[in-house]
C-alpha cells in the first residue's frame, strides 16, 4: 500500500526546518550506506546528532504522533530514528534499491533492532523548488512517482524497489524513516486500514449503529490475531 499523509508538518514547522537547514553541516550520504547502496547512492545527509537533525527529527515524530491516518496505516510498534537528506548539485540521486530489512537503533537503554516494514518520506520543500527528484516506488501495483508539497509524507512498503531520480535544478530536502509495524504483512495492514477508514465513513454518515459496533469488534479481533507487541 502506498499512501499520502497530508500536513504532517505545519507551515511554522517548515519555516523552522528551512532556517535550521541553511547552516546545517551536510555530510556525504554514502557514509551510512551498505555495500549495495554504495553503488547507487549519491546524496547528502545531516550528522545524526547535529542541532538541525535533532530538532527536525522531533518535529517529524510529533507530527506523526498527531496523525490518526499514520497510526491506522502503519500501526507502529517501533520507529527508526528519522534522518534528513538533501539532493542537488553533484549529490543528486539514489538509484534503484531495496532498504535493509533490519536497522540497529540507539536508545537510552542501549540498542534495539527495528524491522523496516514501512518506509516513510516527509518532504521539507515544495516541488516547484527543484526539477527531478521524484521518489519512484515499484511494487505489485506498478511503479508510482511521488513528489509532494512541503510537510506532506508518503508511506510505502519497506519491501518495495524504489529510487530518487536525479535532481537537475535546485535541491530536494526530506526526512526519511522506517517503521516496524505491529502487523508485519502489508496485505493485512491494508485490510485493517481499509476496514478502519470505512468504519469512520459509516459513523460520520449514520452515527454509531449495531453494525458499526459489530464491525469494530471484527477490526479489533483481526488486529488481536495479527499483531505482534
Amino acid at each position: 500500500m502506498l499512501l499520502t499523509l497530508p500536513d504532517i508538518l505545519s507551515p511554522d514547522d517548515i519555516r523552522t526546518a528551512r532556517d535550521l537547514l541553511r547552516s546545517a553541516p551536510w555530510a556525504d550520504g554514502r557514509d551510512s550506506a551498505g555495500p549495495q547502496a554504495l553503488t547507487v547512492k549519491n546524496n547528502q545527509q545531516l550528522p545524526h546528532d547535529c542541532e538541525a537533525a535533532t530538532r527536525i527529527r522531533q518535529m517529524v515524530l510529533d507530527g506523526l504522533n498527531r496523525s490518526a491516518l499514520f497510526f491506522s496505516a502503519a500501526l507502529p510498534l517501533r520507529i527508526f530514528t528519522p534522518r534528513i537528506n538533501r539532493y542537488g548539485g553533484e549529490h543528486n540521486t539514489y538509484g534503484n534499491h531495496i532498504d535493509n530489512a533490519v536497522r540497529l537503533k540507539a536508545t537510552t537503554a542501549g540498542t534495539e533492532y527495528v524491522r523496516t516494514d514501512v518506509s516513510c518520506t516527509v518532504f521539507l520543500n515544495d516541488p516547484g523548488e527543484y526539477d527531478g527528484g521524484e521518489l519512484t516506488v515499484s511494487d505489485t501495483y506498478g511503479t508510482r512517482g511521488v513528489k509532494l508539497p512541503a510537510g506532506h509524507a508518503v508511506l510505502y512498503p519497506g519491501t518495495s524497489l524504489h529510487q530518487v531520480t536525479p535532481v537537475t535544478r535546485g535541491e530536494r530536502l526530506a526526512c526519511f524513516l522506517w517503521v516496524q509495524s505491529m502487523v508485519r504483512s502489508d496485505e493485512q495492514r491494508r485490510l485493517l486500514y481499509e476496514l478502519d477508514m470505512n468504519l469512520l465513513a459509516l459513523r460520520q454518515r449514520h452515527g454509531e449503529t449495531t453494525e458499526t459496533t459489530g464491525l469494530t469488534g471484527t477490526y479489533h479481533n483481526l488486529l488481536r490475531m495479527w499483531a505482534e507487541t
